[in-house]
């Protein structure tokens, strides 16, 4: 008998076989490889997209809903300009073989706005998980740290005592890689590409313990993707200057 034929020999495929094959599909095409590239280290605008890809607008706008539609990114809302959005790709969802070349982690330094949550937080995490230096600043710093953000570090084992907010200002000499972890303040300094950026959530207003720990959980799986993507690859670097 025809295996075609026979329900038996030729089963309808798993649903998770449809999810990803409709996930190798969407990264058949070049244009959205090159923007999946892009995001595997920052979030991106449209707008920032298409300036950095040359893609008119319409086009660009098919690619991401054909990469949405298979669950590879997301479009959020920015907390600044509410009439921004960022587009976010959830790199666990991504085959290795799909990414392009890794971030090497040299030096870095994390930017938000008041630099007491976020932005200490990262660069802790930063310097235990990666193991260079980190350092963090705002562009309108707060008188200290954020009692949250330093009771968080403490359930994750970094450490933050000792450190106190800085302004962006004050440093004279920028590392290799520079990320703002906020959209105010990424939107304020309108860097471009120069810089990476990560729309993550102020916990701040919140208050709550939970809202920090989902900040130290993101930026961990953020900085991760870093390390492990190095390993795997040492033959390969990105450095972003700033």
């Amino acid at each position: 008998m025809n295996p075609e034929l026979n329900p038996e020999l030729n089963p309808e495929p798993k649903p998770e076989l449809r999810t990803r094959a409709a996930r190798h599909a969407a990264l058949g095409d070049p244009a959205r490889l090159a923007i999946v590239d892009e995001l595997a280290h920052s979030d991106r605008s449209p707008l920032e997209l298409r300036n950095l890809l040359g893609m008119d607008s319409n086009l660009l706008t098919h690619h991401l809903d054909t990469l949405e539609d298979v669950g590879l990114i997301n479009r959020t809302r920015s907390s600044g300009d509410g009439r921004r959005r960022y587009v976010h790709l959830y790199r666990e969802q991504l085959p290795e073989f799909v990414l392009g070349p890794a971030l090497r982690p040299d030096s870095a330094l994390f930017v938000c706005t008041r630099n007491s949550a976020r932005s200490q937080l990262a660069a802790a995490l930063w310097r235990t998980h990666v193991g260079t230096p980190a350092e963090s600043a705002g562009t309108h710093p707060a008188d200290e740290v954020h009692p949250g953000a330093l009771a968080a570090a403490t359930r994750a084992g970094i450490e933050l005592e000792g450190y106190v907010p800085r302004s962006l200002a004050s440093i004279q000499t920028l590392p290799s890689i520079v990320v703002t972890v906020c959209d105010q303040a990424h939107e304020a300094l309108d860097t471009g590409s120069t810089w990476l950026h990560w729309s993550v959530q102020d916990p701040v207003p919140d208050g709550g313990e939970a809202a920090f720990d989902a900040v130290i959980a993101e930026l961990s799986t953020r900085i991760g993707y870093i390390a492990t993507s190095t390993a795997s690859n040492q033959q390969t670097t990105r450095t972003h200057f700033a």
